[in-house]
C-alpha cells in the first residue's frame, strides 16, 4: 500500500480483496489490487493502522511488567536519554575548548524531552538511519544548536551509552524486587520453621524437613540471584567517548591532536551520565560479552523462580499450600469448582522465556567481527529489554505469591500420619535388635509389612503397619507405645528448625542490612491477568 493510503479488506464469498481509497458505502469507485488474495472469509481482518487492536502488542508490556520497567525501555526515555548523551558531549566539548556557545546548549536543554516522533520517523523513513533521523527532527528544534548536536560522535555513543543506563537502571530495579520476594519468603520461613512435612527425592516420599526449611531452599536460591545482581551493578561501566572504531581519532582531530583532552572528555562524559568509570577499551562498541553476562544474570533469576514455582504447584496439587486466589477470581471457564495455581504456572511460563534469552547474549557475543558488525543491533532490541520485562514480571508475581501463600496444616498432618509409619521403620528395626531380636530377620520381617501395607495404600487402604508390627512375634520384646512412640514426625526433622534460624540470622539478615538501603521501594505493580 502506497505511503499515505488507507485500505480495508472487503469480504467476498471465500475472497478477500484488498482496496485503495477506503471504505464508502455509497460508492462504487473501488479500485481492486492485482493478485486479490483467496482466504476463507472466516480469517478476513479488517486492515486500519490506526487501530490498535488490529495490531500485535507485547503481552509483556500489556499484561504482565510493571509500568516502572515498562518506562525504563520506552521510546521517550531511549531518545531523551539520546538527547542528555548529546547535552553532555557538547557541554564537555566546550568545556575544552571548543567554539559551542552557550545559548546552543541552552536551546538544546529547553527541548530535550519535547521529542517530535513524528518528524523522526519521516527522517528516519528517508535517511534508513535512526540516529541520524534523531539528530535532524531535533535539529529541526533547536536550529541554532543544530551544527554541534552529534559533533564527534559515532551512533553507538547514544546507542550503546543510553542502554547501558537503562541496563542500570533495570538491574537495580530488579535488585529492589528481589529484596522483596526474598523478604517475604524469610517471614514465611521463620513462622514455619517448626512445622514438620513429607520432604521429597525423586518426588517420592522421603525423611521429613519443615515447611520453613523447605522455603528457606527458595530464598537461598534468590540470594544468590541478588549477589548476582549487585555484581554486575557493581562492574557495569560507561561506553564513553570512544568513536567509530574505538580509537577516539575523530575527538583527536577535534582538539588538533592533544591527547590529554580527548581522555579528559571521555571522563567529563562518563561522570555526567551517572558513572564513575568507562570500560578501558572498546572497538564500536562496548563488548557484547557484558550483555551475555547480565541476560545470564536474568536466566539465573528465571531458573530460581521456576523451581520455585515448579514447587509450589506440586505442593498446591497436594492441597498443602495455597497461593493467592481473589474473591471473584475464576478457575476455570467450564470446572466452576477449580482452583488452579495460575500465578505459579505463569512464573513458570515467563521464566522458561527469559531463560532462552540467555543464549540469544551469547551468541551475539560470539558472532562480533571485528571492531563490530550491526547484525547485533535487531537481536539486542529484542532481547535486552524483554529479558528484563520478563524479569520484572516474574518477580512481581513471586512477591504476591509470597507474601500470601496460605499454608493448609491439616492436610500436612495427615500426609505426614500416612507416611510416618514407614519413616519409622529404621527406628524400630533398632528397638527390635536392641530387645534381643536378629537384625537381618527383622529387617524382612518389616520389609515384607511394609510392602503389603504399601499395596493397600495404594488401593485406598489405612496404614496399618504400626498394627502389624506390633502383632508379629519377632516383635514380641517391644511394647507398641515404643513402638508408637516412634511416630512423632519432629523426631525426623534433625536440624531444619535451627538451620532456618541460623540462615536467617547469620546470613539473610546481614545481605539484607546490606542490600536494603541501596534498594528503593518499588513502585506498586499489580499482578496482571
Amino acid at each position: 500500500m502506497a505511503n499515505g493510503e488507507s485500505g480495508m479488506a472487503v469480504v467476498l464469498p471465500q475472497v478477500v480483496m484488498f482496496f485503495r481509497g477506503g471504505y464508502n458505502p455509497n460508492s462504487t469507485g473501488l479500485i481492486p489490487v492485482r493478485q486479490p488474495a483467496v482466504r476463507h472469509s472466516l480469517f478476513a481482518i479488517p486492515h486500519s493502522p490506526r487501530m490498535s487492536h488490529h495490531r500485535y502488542e507485547n503481552p509483556l508490556l500489556t499484561r504482565y511488567a510493571s509500568d516502572e520497567m515498562a518506562s525504563i525501555w520506552s521510546a521517550q526515555t531511549k531518545h531523551g536519554l539520546w538527547r542528555r548523551l548529546w547535552i553532555a558531549l557538547a557541554e564537555s566539548e566546550r568545556e575544552l575548548g571548543l567554539d559551542i556557545r552557550p545559548e546552543q546548549i541552552e536551546q538544546l536543554r529547553a527541548s530535550v524531552d519535547d521529542i517530535d516522533f513524528e518528524r523522526a520517523a519521516h527522517h528516519e523513513k528517508q535517511l534508513r538511519h535512526d540516529v541520524m533521523a534523531h539528530v535532524h527532527a531535533w535539529g529541526e528544534q533547536a536550529p541554532d544548536a543544530r551544527p554541534i548536536i552529534h559533533l564527534g560522535a559515532t551512533s553507538c555513543y547514544v546507542t550503546d551509552n543510553s542502554e547501558l543506563i537503562q541496563t542500570k537502571r533495570s538491574l537495580e530495579l530488579i535488585r529492589d524486587r528481589l529484596v522483596r520476594v526474598i523478604d517475604a519468603l524469610a517471614t514465611f520461613a521463620e513462622r514455619w520453621k517448626d512445622r514438620p512435612c513429607l520432604g521429597f527425592t525423586h518426588l517420592q516420599p522421603a525423611q521429613p524437613t519443615t515447611v520453613g526449611k523447605r522455603a528457606t531452599l527458595w530464598c537461598y536460591d534468590l540470594v544468590l540471584d541478588l549477589e548476582e545482581v549487585e555484581h554486575r551493578l557493581s562492574t557495569l561501566r560507561f561506553r564513553g567517548v570512544k568513536g567509530t572504531t574505538g580509537t577516539q581519532a575523530t575527538f583527536l582531530t577535534l582538539f588538533n591532536g592533544d591527547h590529554a583532552k580527548v581522555e579528559q572528555l571521555d571522563r567529563l562524559v562518563t561522570e555526567k551520565m551517572g558513572f564513575s568509570s568507562a570500560y578501558p577499551v572498546t572497538g564500536q562498541t562496548y563488548s557484547r560479552k557484558v550483555d551475555a553476562q547480565v541476560l545470564a544474570c536474568l536466566s539465573g533469576i528465571g531458573q530460581s523462580c521456576h523451581k520455585a514455582g515448579s514447587d509450589l504447584r506440586i505442593l498446591q496439587h497436594r492441597k498443602e499450600i495455597e497461593e493467592p486466589f481473589e474473591e471473584k477470581q475464576i478457575g476455570s471457564s467450564a470446572m466452576a469448582y477449580k482452583r488452579n495455581p495460575m500465578r505459579a504456572e505463569r512464573i513458570s511460563g515467563l521464566a522458561r522465556f527469559v531463560i532462552s534469552l540467555q543464549a540469544n547474549g551469547a551468541h551475539t557475543a560470539a558472532a562480533q567481527w571485528l571492531e563490530r558488525t550491526l547484525d547485533d543491533s535487531a537481536n539486542r532490541r529484542l532481547t535486552l529489554p524483554e529479558a528484563f520485562l520478563g524479569a520484572d514480571a516474574i518477580l512481581v508475581l513471586a512477591t504476591n505469591i509470597a507474601a500470601g501463600l496460605e499454608l493448609r496444616e491439616d492436610v500436612i498432618r495427615r500426609h505426614v500420619a500416612d507416611q510416618m509409619p514407614f519413616m519409622a521403620t529404621e527406628r524400630w528395626l533398632m528397638l527390635g535388635a536392641a530387645a534381643g531380636g536378629d537384625r537381618q530377620s527383622l529387617h524382612d520381617v518389616i520389609r515384607r509389612h511394609s510392602l503389603a501395607v504399601a499395596e493397600e495404600v495404594s488401593r485406598g487402604g489405612a496404614n496399618d503397619l504400626l498394627g502389624r508390627l506390633a502383632a508379629d512375634p519377632a516383635f514380641a520384646g517391644v511394647p507398641a507405645q515404643a513402638l508408637g512412640a516412634e511416630l512423632e514426625p519432629a523426631r525426623y526433622t534433625g536440624r531444619a528448625s535451627q538451620q532456618v534460624g541460623e540462615f536467617l540470622s547469620e546470613y539473610l539478615d546481614p545481605l539484607l542490612l546490606r542490600a536494603r538501603p541501596l534498594a528503593a521501594e518499588p513502585e506498586s505493580a499489580e499482578v496482571g491477568v
